[in-house]
């Protein structure tokens, strides 16, 4: 029998980026707090946008020199890291899709 796995999501900083915890127990139960996965991606998708948001705003506060230099890298750089996540789950949910349609039943 498949018994789901559970996840423990919580934010990262400001990079606002969930992580994912190992499962609790192969025969844990989703309780009240776990995610199902299409929540974690959910979560994950949203702070992606949060993040690319807060470097925009960062970029044009530096441009209009309200934020520092280094504020200013290091959210473009949180956004960016955010963004090469995002896509890399992106490729990874077309990978496995791909795997499954070659399969035959």
């Amino acid at each position: 029998m498949i018994t789901p796995a559970t996840f423990s999501v919580s934010s990262v900083g400001s990079v606002g980026l969930p992580t994912l915890a190992e499962p609790t127990s192969k025969t844990a139960s989703v309780g009240a707090s776990d995610l199902s996965f299409s929540q974690v991606i959910d979560q994950l998708a949203n702070g992606a946008v949060d993040s690319l948001k807060a470097g925009e705003a960062s970029a044009i506060a530096g441009v209009q020199g309200k934020a520092s230099v280094q504020h200013v890298v290091d959210t473009v750089m949180a956004a960016e890291r955010s963004l090469q996540t995002l896509i890399a789950v992106r490729d990874k949910a077309v990978s496995a899709y791909q795997e499954i349609s070659k399969m035959s039943i």
